[in-house]
């Protein structure tokens, strides 16, 4: 029997965590929010007020539905209060080591029947699934950012991912309104293992000198019909999840193409991390976006 699932826990209140919730709750799922303290849960239903009221000043949302979903939100800030969820999905930063420790603490709270997801965007489901006493039940359920606007999902079987645990997933992916796109469990998956690169590459083009950030951003603008720029669009996902994405990809792949572009290293170290550390790319802290390089 395929599960139904009506409760949702997600575990991560970040950008993607609370995206998450986001479209959950506005698809009519009872929604636990979790993180490592109530500021940052609370961060994270501050960023989904905000995101829905935009959506209601454009029409995509009524303010009834605004205060519906919100409503259907409620803080977790134990992971004990995610018990009676369906459907748990983990949407912690992008390292093995932490989201193995969420699934052993998190695994023995949940019921037998529930199921367990990752959003991870390049780690192996397969792996992952074996670090749970729910291997049978774990699949991959991978989001684009921002997740209320990106219309993919990226759904990652497990070796031991049972059809029943695809099948529900799939089902609740068609209830958020998503289309999704089924990747084998391989190094970064589908989106990563195409979009990525291509970043990592342009920032050799800005290492080697070959362009500076506004050039090499404007000539995939205009030259390629690319909404934004690789430089600009990785300050949005962030530069150490870049990062992390070109390592899971050169160790899992062995291949040199793949090889983090030492100044994509050098920023990380730096702290300069995008839009979430207003520097990058570009620095965010004034009243336009000016490049650092």
């Amino acid at each position: 029997m395929v599960v139904e699932i009506k409760k949702v826990g997600v575990i991560g209140a970040g950008q993607m965590g609370s995206g998450i919730a986001h479209v959950c709750a506005l698809a009519g799922f009872d929604v636990g929010l979790s993180d490592v303290s109530m500021d940052r849960i609370e961060s994270g239903l501050a960023s989904i007020n905000g995101n829905m009221a935009k959506q209601v000043h454009k029409g995509i949302i009524t303010e009834d539905a605004r205060k519906a979903a919100l409503d259907r939100i409620k803080p977790a800030e134990n992971l004990d209060q995610l018990a009676e969820t369906d459907l748990v999905i983990e949407s912690a930063v992008e390292n093995e080591q932490i989201k193995r420790r969420i699934f052993s603490q998190l695994c023995p709270i949940l019921k037998p029947e529930a199921i367990l997801a990752t959003n991870t965007s390049s780690i192996s489901i397969t792996r992952l699934a074996a670090s749970t006493d729910r291997p049978e039940r774990f699949i991959g359920i991978h989001f684009m950012n921002p997740v209320p606007l990106m219309e993919l999902v990226e759904l990652v079987r497990g070796i031991a991912t049972e059809d029943e645990t695809f099948e529900a997933s799939q089902l609740f992916c068609d209830r958020l309104g998503k289309q999704t796109a089924v990747a084998e469990d391989f190094p970064a998956f589908m989106v990563n293992r195409i979009l990525l690169p291509m970043i990592n590459e342009a920032i050799y083009v800005l290492y080697e000198g070959v362009g500076s950030v506004e050039s090499i951003d404007k000539a995939m603008r205009l030259g390629a019909n690319h909404p934004m720029g690789p430089l600009q669009l990785a300050d949005f996902i962030g530069l150490d999840t870049c990062l992390s994405i070109m390592q899971v990809l050169y160790e899992g792949l062995a291949d040199s193409k793949y090889r983090p572009c030492p100044l994509l290293v050098k920023y990380v170290e730096a702290g300069w991390l995008g839009r979430k550390t207003q520097r990058g790319f570009y620095d965010y802290r004034g009243d336009h976006p000016v490049p650092t390089r």
